[in-house]
């Protein structure tokens, strides 16, 4: 193994990353943040030299907080897993000036960026067919209230709103898709079944 070998795997690196939780509530953001850089303060090829917490702070219904790290990292192949593991937000590597990695880091690198580049493609597209799945029941089950509600009785589109639970704009497709398929009809203000 020649020098530049050595020292990619071998480096000590400093770097300056950020790491940011984002959640709810807010107590469980300032916690879960706290314990995160716990967790990372026990891996032996890590060093963390100053920690900076923002304030926490109101992002629509979430809560935000992140901490800038200066920290020394044993090797390159610990920088990379750090990135896995950690995820942070950002990362500078600030000493030293240049790094060497050998064809069977990058490869290695290269292989667990795909690795887990296709598991979140297949995660997503199994979120995908489950959301598609609970769209296509949820809209069944819509469908058939407002045929049992229009059986029982004629009703206004703000009774069926406020029986199905269904905001009143967003129960107006249905009802207009309904009505396109002649399954209901509308009398007045008033729908009823066809």
């Amino acid at each position: 193994m020649d020098e530049h070998e050595k020292q990619g795997e071998h480096a000590h690196i400093r770097c300056r990353t950020i790491i940011e939780v984002l959640g709810k509530p807010k107590e469980h953001v300032e916690n879960a943040i706290k314990e995160y850089i716990e967790h990372i303060k026990e891996d032996a090829e890590l060093v963390i030299l100053n920690e900076d917490y923002s304030e926490i702070r109101e992002q629509g219904k979430l809560w935000s907080k992140f901490v800038e790290l200066d920290l020394v990292i044993k090797g390159t192949k610990k920088l990379i897993s750090f990135c896995f593991e950690y995820m942070p937000s950002s990362l500078e590597v600030l000493k030293p000036e240049n790094l060497t990695l050998t064809n069977a880091e990058l490869a290695n690198f290269l292989n667990d960026l795909q690795a887990r580049l296709h598991n979140v493609d297949m995660a997503v597209k199994q979120l995908k067919a489950e959301n598609d799945f609970i769209k296509l029941n949820m809209n069944a089950v819509l469908h058939n209230s407002i045929l049992i509600c229009l059986k029982i009785s004629k009703l206004s589109l703000e009774q069926l709103s406020q029986i199905t639970g269904v905001d009143r704009k967003e129960l107006e497709m249905f009802v207009e898709k309904l009505l396109k398929e002649n399954k209901i009809k509308k009398e007045g203000e008033l729908y009823t079944l066809a």
